[in-house]
């Protein structure tokens, strides 16, 4: 009896010893997106970042995870939405917008910040030089004023008896100012009268246009202007309604509707994201990776929107479109 159980002990010691180790999962690095806008608002944007990750071999939900945080467009949820994500101990943060950097610098000195676009990251503090960031912040910026006098010159290529021009600006964002003083450089090369209006909230919308009616303004500029692109359907609506031709920094408001656009392709940018990340994670800090400027910009014309208040295109202005909507 002994023998036989001395046996059948010696052989469960074996058999456990020979079970295979059930292998531990493996954790795979998460990402957090914090935005101040709607999650449709971004959704291009987005979308592009997700191609960037794949082509560099990420499979969202097997090899990288993404929390996603959106306030919005009500930008006092920042702060709690980055302080969340910090909780979370995410890897990394991805900014969608000054606002969103801004939260999760406050919100963190140690997890990588990688912004997927700003307009003026030194201006605002967030990085010392674009060439050596020095902090836990670095990305991509779009800042590129110059685009502001180009959309000035594009409008008059269009309506060649322009000489008053509303520009719809936001003075909370850093680069603003600096657009602004490229508008004034053009419309003063081209005799053209500019009027400004400062549009921070949703509510300054229609208050900005009727006061463009009023000063009888031929032509609107929109500057880059968060609660604008958060708005764009309402934007876009009012202008067909005025049979104002609009000239607008971001792509998808003429995919709306909106009569065309020039300035750094953000979807690109959001896709080169991707690549800031990567290099995080593979062991590289932020301070030591540059921040990029825009490589790629794009002029978009809505020939729809342009028939709806009446405006032909001439065809030296649209054989330099890299897209045209009909």
């Amino acid at each position: 009896m002994t023998k036989a159980i001395l046996f059948w002990l010696l052989a469960t010691v074996l058999l456990i010893a020979a079970a295979p180790v059930q292998a531990q999962p493996t954790k795979i690095p998460r990402i957090g997106f914090l935005g101040g806008v709607s999650p449709a608002a971004v959704s291009a944007r987005i979308e592009s970042f997700r191609q960037g990750l794949r082509e560099l071999g990420y499979v969202e939900g097997k090899s990288i995870a993404i929390e996603y945080r959106y306030a919005e467009n009500k930008l006092d949820r920042l702060p709690a939405l980055a302080a969340e994500l910090v909780r979370l101990k995410v890897d990394v943060i991805l900014s969608g917008g000054p606002g969103s950097t801004r939260a999760a610098k406050e919100a963190t000195a140690t997890i990588p910040i990688v912004m997927a676009q700003d307009t003026d990251p030194v201006g605002t503090g967030f990085v010392a030089s674009l060439a050596r960031p020095g902090g836990n912040i670095t990305g991509l910026s779009t800042l590129a004023p110059e685009i502001s006098g180009k959309h000035l010159e594009l409008l008059k290529e269009i309506v060649p008896k322009l000489s008053r021009v509303a520009v719809l600006g936001i003075s909370t964002n850093p680069g603003n100012g600096q657009m602004r003083k490229e508008v004034e450089l053009a419309a003063g090369a081209l005799g053209i009268k500019l009027q400004y209006f400062d549009v921070l909230s949703p509510n300054d919308i229609e208050t900005a246009f009727r006061a463009v009616n009023k000063g009888r303004a031929e032509a609107v500029i929109v500057l880059v202007n968060s609660v604008i692109n958060s708005h764009r359907t309402q934007v876009v609506e009012i202008a067909v309604k005025n049979r104002l031709p609009v000239i607008y920094p971001f792509l998808e408001i003429v995919e709306d509707g909106g009569l065309m656009s020039y300035g750094p392709s953000y979807s690109d940018s959001f896709r080169r994201a991707a690549t800031y990340v990567d290099k995080i994670l593979k062991g590289r800090t932020p301070a030591d990776l540059p921040v990029e400027q825009p490589k790629k910009f794009e002029f978009i014309i809505n020939l729809k929107a342009a028939k709806q208040i009446g405006l032909t295109i001439p065809p030296n202005v649209l054989v330099r479109a890299d897209r045209v909507i009909k």
